[in-house]
Formats: structure tokens, C-alpha cells, sequence
């Protein structure tokens, strides 16, 4: 397939979801009371970039994503060492890991407002664990792929935990630790803003919300295409930090 394919095919799609939208709007039915055109969407997109509204709410929004991002992924690599490590660990964890991991992190929104409130707290609590699991569930099957005999021969220098760690087990689960990673930052973001549209006073979500309250389909659109670029963009730039890591690594 040429260059010139490759760039198009992943156009087409777009290309007739956008044709599609834009008919709909102008056929005068039921649908273009309900949506609006693109270009109103883009007018709303640019009024909200002007008046700083929309960067407002962007810096909430990536300010909790952030924080309850490397919360979960801390916790998760250390608690995926140990599952992996520690047979205490496992007998007295492993079994409720395993089944609340099973648990969908928005089935967690209820019961963290009435534990948390409405305020930080709470949507930092659902990022981290919407981020720990994948990351301790990755960190646990890559340390448990480790060989036995690269464990072995640490165990014969007397290596301590300390250098056995950052010598031996990280370098060797840098694969599978950073598809965790990925994996939990675009969960964290999705649960995110899920989140922000039950109980914010700001970020994405509740931009989207106060736009359905107001009747504003135009802002609500806005948000959902704003959503799905930034879901894009943090799922492709991890890859390609994968791609580069795990080439460095190899080399």
C-alpha cells in the first residue's frame, strides 16, 4: 500500500461521518432540531477558546488527570511488586484484587461521593483507581515472567532487595509496565470526566453538563470531540513513548 493510501484511508471515515452530520443538520427533519451544524460547534469551540473558559476548564481537568494518574500508578507498581514477590501478600490480597479489579471504576462514583463529597478528593480517588489496577495487574504478570534463573543469580551475589529491584525487576518489566500504564491513563481519563459531568464545578465534564442544562448542544459537542482528541492524544503519545523505551531497551 502507498504513502498516499495510508494517509487518506484513515481520513474516509471522518470524511463520511462529517458529510453525514452536515446533511443531517440541513434536512429541516427531527435530527437538526436536535443537532447542530459543525460550524456552530466550531463557533462555540472559538468563543470558548477567547473568553479562556475552555482553558479553565482544560487545566482542571488535566490537573486531576495528572495527580490521580501518578497516584494510581505508584501504588500500582509497588502493590504489583509485591502480589508478584511476597506469598503474604498474595494469600491476604490477592483474592479481593482480583475481584474488585472486576468492578467497573464507574460503579465506584456513588459511594466515593458519599465517602469523599463532591470536592477534590473524590475525583482524584476514581483516577487512581481507575489507573491502579491496570498498572498493578501489569506490573504483577511482568515481574512473574521474569526467568527464574536472571532471580537466581541475583540470589547468589546477595544482591539486596533494593538493587534486585532497580537493577533486575524494573528493567525487565519495562513492556508490560508501560502497557499498564497506557491502559490506565486513558481508563483514568474516560472515568474522569464521567466523573466531572455527575459532581464538578469545573473541567471538561461539567463544561459538557452545564451545555446539556442550558440547552447549548453546540458546547456539548465541543466537549465530546474535545474528550475524544485528548483521549486520542495521550493513547498515541504513550505508544510512541513505548515504541522508543522498549527500542531503547532492546538495544
Amino acid at each position: 500500500m502507498g504513502t498516499i493510501h495510508r494517509r487518506i484511508l484513515p481520513l474516509l471515515v471522518p470524511g463520511l461521518i462529517l458529510a453525514l452530520w452536515i446533511d443531517a443538520t440541513q434536512g429541516g427533519g427531527g435530527v437538526s432540531r436536535i443537532l447542530v451544524p459543525p460550524g456552530a460547534v466550531f463557533d462555540s469551540f472559538s468563543e470558548l477558546l477567547a473568553s479562556g473558559e475552555l482553558a479553565g476548564h482544560l487545566r482542571s481537568s488535566l490537573w486531576r488527570l495528572v495527580t490521580g494518574f501518578a497516584i494510581g500508578a505508584g501504588l500500582g507498581l509497588g502493590f504489583g511488586i509485591l502480589l508478584a514477590r511476597s506469598a503474604l501478600v498474595t494469600a491476604l490480597a490477592g483474592p479481593l484484587f482480583q475481584a474488585v479489579r472486576q468492578v467497573p471504576s464507574i460503579a465506584f462514583l456513588p459511594m466515593l461521593i458519599l465517602l469523599l463529597g463532591v470536592d477534590e478528593g473524590f475525583k482524584l480517588a476514581i483516577v487512581a483507581k481507575a489507573t491502579f489496577f491496570p498498572v498493578a495487574l501489569a506490573t504483577h504478570d511482568g515481574v512473574k515472567g521474569i526467568a527464574r534463573g536472571w532471580l537466581e543469580v541475583a540470589s547468589l551475589y546477595r544482591l539486596s532487595p533494593w538493587r534486585v529491584l532497580v537493577s533486575l525487576i524494573l528493567p525487565a518489566t519495562v513492556p508490560p509496565v508501560l502497557t499498564g500504564l497506557r491502559l490506565g491513563l486513558t481508563r483514568a481519563w474516560i472515568v474522569l470526566v464521567a466523573a466531572e459531568l455527575m459532581a464538578a464545578e469545573n473541567g471538561i465534564g461539567q463544561m459538557m453538563e452545564m451545555g446539556r442544562q442550558m440547552f447549548r448542544i453546540d458546547t456539548v459537542m465541543v466537549g465530546v470531540a474535545l474528550t475524544g482528541v485528548i483521549g486520542f492524544a495521550l493513547d498515541q503519545g504513550f505508544r510512541l513513548a513505548e515504541r522508543r523505551l522498549v527500542r531503547w531497551k532492546a538495544a
